[in-house]
């Protein structure tokens, strides 16, 4: 029993979904459960309709359209008969959206998020499962909100492991053994039904829940890079890959920020000892990364960037110590805001954290602050993060860039960084 995940980019048009169903057809094994997320950039285009919808700020109804018109364009693509119940299948599915627009805002903005947004996943499962079984494999689309469970925190629920466990043991092993199950990343339900979604880029971990709770022989993630490289190409011109990492360091650099594994993902494999495959959509020829339960080191120093970072220094009015019950109130005010926090460093008069630069909600946690606290900020700055690293890579990196805040272990440096005045 194997599980697949593709992301966005993998299925954004005709052609890359014609391509996955090749490596589902090539691949394809006795059990195999497909997880996919929304085709291309659709989750930030209906966020942008949950935006203006929400804040009465343009036409939410036009958004829309530009949804409904570009996955028109793909099913045109790829089906030549147009009477394909596919076509009234994804027009339908978007009247739900509509539904919810017709009326005026009366839920919270989060809740309101999770109910269009769970969209593109339902759309993009949809088309994929029906391209399938227009070329003749035997597979059946699977809604994940029916095995998938969480609390009622809208836009990041928590999953509810038992429940979501014994349904998935229960229900899927038997379709499996027929059918290669096509579903959704992303999204789960409440008690009462309600969807919700896991976080961005939330679709990682779904594909993993799924491998844990049914102990999937392995995990693989296809990507449009090679695997785990030790650097974002976007940052470096000469990056390597990683052909093999341990459980610890991959959860280490997705923690301090490594885009091309979501955070949650791992821990439920390693609690199973479920190998993850890291491969390319692009050459699924080639191996790409093995996580796994290993003793062995990063072989090359890794570096994680993260720009648009804002450094917020906190001090009691009083000048008096940063203690526990501040503490406790200050990671508080985080939550509350659903701000995360990137680094930290205290010491006895103050709390100096990297977060960051999201907009509104970072203003309205700094309001909420300085009803308590003295609090500075400075923006623009870059966080750099290197694991396993050394005074070379240290170098490497500074160029042109001072250092405004700097802390070390044994295993990383991480270093809040602005450029240098010319």
């Amino acid at each position: 029993m194997q599980v697949f995940k593709f992301g966005g980019a993998s299925v954004k048009s005709a052609e890359n979904i014609r391509n996955v169903a090749t490596i589902i057809d090539t691949y394809k094994v006795n059990g195999l459960l497909v997880v996919v997320s929304a085709i291309g950039k659709t989750t930030n285009k209906l966020s942008e309709v949950v935006d203006r919808y929400f804040h009465r700020e343009g036409d939410p109804f036009e958004a829309l359209e530009q949804v409904r018109a570009e996955h028109l364009t793909i099913l045109n693509e790829l089906f030549t008969d147009k009477n394909h119940p596919i076509f009234d299948d994804v027009i339908n599915t978007l009247v739900e959206a509509e539904w919810i627009l017709e009326e005026e805002p009366q839920d919270a903005y989060d809740y309101l998020y999770d109910q269009i947004v769970s969209l593109g996943e339902i759309l993009s499962t949809k088309i994929i499962a029906a391209y399938c079984q227009h070329v003749g494999f035997a597979v059946r689309w699977v809604d994940a909100r029916d095995y998938i469970f969480t609390d009622n925190r809208y836009m990041e629920g928590t999953v509810d492991w038992a429940k979501t466990e014994d349904k998935i043991r229960r229900d899927i092993p038997p379709i499996l053994e027929k059918d290669i199950i096509i579903t959704q990343g992303f999204i789960g339900s409440t008690s009462e039904n309600f969807t919700t979604t896991l976080g961005r880029e939330g679709s990682d971990y779904s594909a993993a829940i799924f491998a844990s709770c049914l102990r999937a022989q392995d995990l693989t993630i296809w990507k449009d890079v090679p695997g785990v490289l030790n650097a974002d190409p976007k940052w470096f011109n000469e990056t390597e890959l990683i052909p093999e990492l341990s459980y610890t360091d991959a959860i280490e650099l997705t923690y301090y920020g490594a885009t091309v594994i979501h955070p949650k993902t791992i821990k439920p494999l390693q609690n199973t000892l479920i190998p993850l495959y890291v491969r390319s959509f692009l050459d699924p020829t080639q191996p790409g990364t093995q996580i796994r339960a290993t003793h062995q080191t990063l072989p090359v120093p890794s570096f994680i960037f993260k720009v648009n970072q804002v450094l917020v220094n906190i001090q009691p009015l009083d000048f008096s110590f940063i203690v526990e019950d501040n503490l406790g109130h200050i990671f508080n005010t985080f939550h509350q805001n659903r701000i995360k926090v990137n680094m930290m460093h205290n010491s006895a008069i103050s709390f100096c954290v990297s977060i960051d630069d999201t907009g509104e909600n970072v203003w309205q946690l700094m309001e909420d602050l300085q009803k308590r606290y003295k609090v500075s900020v400075s923006a623009g700055l870059e966080l750099i993060t290197i694991r396993y690293y050394n005074q070379q890579t240290i170098d490497r990196v500074l160029v042109g860039k001072e250092i405004v805040r700097e802390l070390k272990d044994s295993y990383t440096c991480q270093m809040l960084v602005k450029k240098k005045d010319e």
